[in-house]
């Protein structure tokens, strides 16, 4: 079997949903400053759409589900290098930029395989949900500058 103009076509509009992924997401992290932007996000989309697409014919969907794994696994060590310590509130930072990566990387998976509905739904999801701010989240109960409490504290008499 040849490979037609349709099927080439095909595998770039993949790619390019996958690093336009990226970059929408990228996009509103650059935005709010984060050490992760356009560059890299536009990357983990078409990296991880170019992974998926390798596997997307007839009988490979066994092949394209291990690679799947493997690269959304594999994601979390990007996600990692974002997040920091800050010292002085004793909090972690960059929770919410590593949890984009990993998001992004399952948008591009979804790209490189060609699910549609998955790729817009996940993506518009993902915007809504990075364009909540932290005065919703105050709003919400948790204080500024402080980690959520886990226990209860007891002060001592």
């Amino acid at each position: 079997m040849g490979i037609t103009i349709i099927d080439e076509l095909d595998l770039i509009l993949r790619l390019l949903a996958g690093m336009a992924v990226g970059v929408v997401v990228g996009w509103e992290r650059t935005l709010k400053q984060q050490s992760a932007g356009i560059r890299t996000f536009g990357l983990v989309g078409l990296g991880t759409a170019t992974a998926a697409a390798i596997f997307t014919g007839d009988g490979e969907a066994d092949a394209a589900s291990r690679v799947v794994q493997g690269v959304l696994t594999g994601i979390g060590f990007l996600g990692a290098g974002v997040i920091t310590l800050s010292r002085a509130q004793q909090t972690p930072r960059g929770l919410t930029t590593a949890a984009a990566i990993w998001v992004t990387a399952a948008l591009g998976c979804a790209a490189g395989r060609g699910d549609w509905p998955i790729v817009l739904t996940g993506t518009a999801l993902a915007v809504l949900l990075l364009a909540i701010d932290h005065s919703v989240e105050r709003w919400a109960g948790r204080r500024a500058g402080k980690p959520p409490s886990t226990t209860a504290r007891h002060d001592s008499p």
